[in-house]
């Protein structure tokens, strides 16, 4: 059995890791090779450019495992092109090519004849980025709405390089995380809806211009995650729909999203889909998949009402039993091939051990956003002040379950839009108030165990819900309330990644102790954050508008404390309440421990006490 061969053998059992070598469009000197999976097909042409488009085609011919090959001389990189599919129906259907690695800008949905060629310059970040360990601090970014022209049109990738990337970088963020680039037909799906899932959008230029700005964030010592969608697809014609008049890469409709589910059963559906997880971390060199709609990919259930319409597994249960080994398969994948890359999963449900190991049962994501307590805590952060006494639990709560996983604290975007307000519009009181109060939200999860994920627009305060089809209203920050909001965001971020107590042991009870959960009355939080090495901070969070002078604050150890950050400094916007010098514990109890420092905690706001000893 040839190369070939053992590759289509792997395809259909669902083992071909690399399938994008064998499928699609590759140009050489001499013409293009086409190359398709329609098994069901009675025929298959390839048209485009090359021929004029012609409704004919040149005629591929049916080989092995239901792939349609053929050579076309006169097909050239760069070029247009679709597939026009006989189904198995009769009906001969217009086809992008699922294996694109381009695609025509949008209202057009033509594939692109392209070859990957780029210089890379960033093998000191793909050296360095093996260990998962260090901090991280997410930037969530949509790109056609985070800077546009005046005329309303994209940036391009270039252009991005030499905005978003300093921008970034400047601002402290780890990770830049980009939702979908993958090809898609509508703007207002946000790239959540895929046809390209090889293909960069044409949006902002040929795919090496994203090369390039991946590679620039590396050089700027920022990793890069992209937003993957394996969970569904979208019906447009030119997609993978009926795509040989047979429902070949779905499992039936998803409720309420008006796309179509994947079927994680067929082997040659899981190839397709382990081959684009893998294809953006090797090729493109991304450092990690953030994959987006999990919880409806594992129940066979999700989004049914009509009870005649539920599905059971051979178990008698509602989980996708397909999606799971599939999941489990593309981590460890991830795991074995691309050292150092990671995954996170979006998961809303109480599906058990998301971030264990495949061997140990779990899914095996190496981080899970944390839905439960971005929900408790906008909430909390929602309530006027005085009935925030009786939802004091909405804070602690998270931390009965923080160590479960490997969670990721996400402010992101779909807590900015459909109605639910801005961060900053949710704030109850007047402006000074709400100001303080988004200072005290992003201090909140610097402090609280687990990464940070922050989506774009928060970091300034933007008053209005995030709209796709505009750019951030960057002019507020000639306001120096927006200005100051930046600013305190900076100096936080840069903090957290400097001081590794706030992060080096998130996963467990040794990173954290509490020294007073239960100030329900005041509306304090105050508890220690701990390095595997012995630093130590203790954050001392209020959530009330009323300062607290000469507050007593119990400490674990006995020495001298240094305020090293104060959400309530007058550049950031605040009273300028501190506490200037170091401070020496006492023995006298408080909140049940016997060491105290006595402090100055700022209204709307908390300081962060380093240990020195």
């Amino acid at each position: 059995m040839d190369e070939r061969s053992v590759k289509f053998a792997a395809f259909s059992e669902g083992k071909l890791y690399d399938a994008w070598t064998v499928l699609g469009s590759r140009p050489t000197a001499s013409g293009t090779d086409f190359a398709v999976w329609a098994p069901n097909a009675r025929s298959v042409s390839v048209t485009g450019d090359f021929c004029g488009w012609d409704g004919g085609g040149s005629a591929l011919q049916r080989e092995e495992n239901g792939v349609w090959r053929g050579f076309v001389p006169e097909a050239r990189e760069g070029q247009l092109y679709k597939y026009i599919v006989e189904g198995c129906d009769g009906i001969f259907r217009w086809k992008a090519d699922p294996y694109a690695l381009a695609g025509e800008f949008r209202p057009g949905t033509a594939s692109r004849i392209r070859s990957l060629n780029y210089s890379w310059g960033d093998r000191d970040w793909m050296n360095a980025r093996r260990s998962l360990e260090g901090p991280r601090n997410i930037y969530e970014v949509h790109l056609g709405s985070w800077r546009v022209h005046d005329d309303g049109s994209f940036y391009s990738w270039d252009e991005l390089c030499g905005t978003l990337v300093p921008y970034v970088r400047d601002m402290g963020y780890t990770h830049l995380e980009l939702m979908p680039v993958m090809e898609h037909p509508y703007d207002g799906s946000w790239g959540y809806q895929s046809t390209g899932y090889f293909a960069a959008t044409a949006r902002f230029g040929p795919p090496e211009g994203l090369m390039r700005l991946i590679d620039e964030c590396h050089r700027a010592n920022v990793g890069v995650i992209l937003d993957w969608v394996p969970g569904h697809f979208c019906r447009d014609d030119h997609g993978l729909g009926m795509f040989d008049g047979t429902e070949l890469y779905s499992d039936g409709d998803m409720p309420g999203w008006g796309t179509y589910k994947f079927n994680y059963d067929r082997g040659e559906v899981r190839s397709f889909l382990i081959s684009s997880a893998l294809f953006w971390l090797q090729v493109y060199h991304a450092d990690g998949l953030r994959v987006d709609g999990v919880s409806s990919m594992l129940y066979l259930n999700f989004g049914v009402e009509d009870p005649a319409r539920k599905r059971y597994n051979c178990n008698g249960g509602e989980e996708n039993l397909g999606a799971v080994s599939l999941l489990q398969e593309v981590n460890a994948a991830v795991g074995r091939l691309v050292p150092g890359a990671a995954t996170y999963a979006e998961e809303s449900s109480a599906w058990p051990l998301v971030t264990y190991p495949p061997e140990k049962g779990g899914l095996g994501f190496h981080y899970k956003w944390d839905m439960g307590w971005m929900n408790d805590t906008l909430r909390y952060f929602s309530e006027d002040f005085d009935w925030r006494r009786g939802k004091h639990a909405l804070l602690t709560f998270s931390m009965m379950y923080a160590f479960s996983e490997n969670y990721i604290l996400p402010l992101s975007h779909d807590e900015v839009v459909h109605g639910k307000r801005s961060l900053i519009g949710r704030m109850p009181g007047d402006w000074w108030r709400q100001f303080a109060g988004a200072r005290a939200l992003q201090l909140y999860a610097a402090c609280h165990p687990g990464g940070m994920l922050n989506f774009m627009g928060n970091e300034f305060a933007q008053f209005i819900e995030w709209r796709d089809y505009e750019g951030l209203q960057w002019f507020l920050l000639q306001y120096e309330t927006h200005a100051g909001m930046l600013r305190f965001v900076n100096e936080l971020n840069h903090l957290y990644r400097r001081e590794k107590a706030l992060w080096d042991d998130d996963h467990s009870w040794e990173g954290f102790q509490w020294m007073d959960a239960d100030n329900a009355e005041q509306g304090i939080l105050s508890f220690v954050r701990k390095s595997r090495d012995g630093e130590m901070i203790l954050c001392v969070l209020n959530f009330r508008p009323e300062s607290r002078e000469n507050w007593r604050a119990g400490v674990p150890a006995a020495g001298a404390w240094k305020e090293i950050f104060s959400s309530d400094e007058e550049r950031f916007g605040g009273t300028g309440k501190r506490n200037p010098r170091r401070i020496h514990t006492t023995h006298i109890a408080s909140q049940g421990h016997p060491l105290s420092i006595r402090i100055t905690v700022p209204p709307l706001g908390g300081t962060l006490m380093k240990y020195l000893g």
